[in-house]
């Protein structure tokens, strides 16, 4: 686990630079991004997340996760709704 201490750092610093509402959803969960301690719990590098942003900054969050996700190589598909 603690290789994804700085995904999680750097994920959640990233989310909170955005006004908008950026939810993780993981099987049945959904954890709030901003949430350091949710992230820890749920984030697990072999496994595929939704990510779900609604807000006035939507578009740049979403890129901004993309790339961090990214950056840490754990796969993330932002879903349009």
């Amino acid at each position: 686990m603690s290789s994804n201490n700085a995904a999680v750092v750097e994920i959640a610093q990233t989310a909170g630079k955005f006004t908008s509402s950026i939810v993780l959803q993981a099987d049945n969960k959904y954890i709030d991004v901003k949430s350091i301690l949710g992230l820890f719990t749920t984030l697990v590098s072999n496994k595929g997340y939704e990510l779900h942003v609604h807000g006035p900054d939507a578009d740049e969050a979403k890129a901004a996760m993309k790339e961090v996700f990214a950056k840490h190589g754990l796969k993330v598909e932002v879903v349009e709704e």
